[in-house]
């Protein structure tokens, strides 16, 4: 008996709840509607911003292949075959990495997220073939700082700014930096290539016991590399001779 008691108490106080909400409703139909309005206006606007953010994101992505296939495109001086049919060449490759840089430069300014980072670091690449070496340092040095689990571009933007200390005869610079690298469980790239440009910049250094040692990690960790020939040959070859 209490037990039917309690659930017809419940289905008392449902119906109740149910008729307020009705009646209220009707008492406030206008107010109803026009809410119901505000939140149609309101999902067509999100979907309207939506739809403009994939169509820049598409953009941005057409542009910047357009600016790295200029990068990439063949120079007529330097290409001893005929160039792919329909493909751009250029006639040196100052005029086309000033192209490049100018396009990649247009894809920083309009885009944003991955593709603009991708874009500065394309555009400084651009610069370091220019010979604007200050401007490209300072790109990818900002590049390199950013701190992201997901994103290649600081990676690639720490072995480029390493490559150019070596290039500005720096060597000490560059020889920390891809220690830096070596020990950075975060670093995304392949790091056979990293310890052999350390063994080549140590070499060139005239270290040669350093350069040896960091041959011989090469091949010794990474057996499959395909700088793992390269490296036993240079290690070899720079062993102490003997007597």
């Amino acid at each position: 008996m209490r037990r039917e008691l309690k659930r017809q108490i419940k289905q008392d106080e449902l119906r109740t709840g149910l008729e307020k909400a009705t009646g209220w409703v009707r008492a406030h139909s206008r107010e109803v509607q026009m809410t119901a309005a505000a939140v149609v206006v309101l999902l067509g606007a999100g979907l309207l911003v939506q739809n403009f953010r994939d169509r820049q994101d598409a953009n941005a992505e057409a542009a910047f292949a357009t600016a790295l296939d200029a990068f990439q495109a063949p120079v007529t001086s330097e290409t001893p075959a005929a160039a792919p049919p329909g493909g751009t060449t250029y006639a040196t490759s100052e005029e086309k990495y000033r192209k490049a840089l100018s396009e990649f430069q247009a894809v920083e300014k309009s885009a944003s997220g991955e593709v603009r980072q991708r874009a500065r670091y394309y555009a400084a690449l651009s610069q370091i073939e220019l010979g604007d070496l200050a401007s490209a340092e300072k790109t990818l040095g900002e590049l390199a700082a950013r701190k992201d689990d997901d994103d290649i571009v600081p990676s690639l933007a720490r072995l480029a700014l390493a490559d150019l200390h070596r290039r500005n005869g720096q060597p000490d610079k560059a020889i920390e930096a891809y220690r830096r690298m070596l020990e950075d469980g975060g670093f995304l790239l392949p790091r056979d290539y990293v310890l052999h440009e350390l063994a080549a910049t140590q070499e060139a250094a005239n270290r040669p016991q350093d350069a040896r040692a960091s041959y011989e990690r090469l091949f010794q960790e990474y057996p499959g590399s395909v700088y793992a020939g390269e490296a036993r040959q240079r290690a070899e070859y720079l062993q102490p001779q003997r007597g």
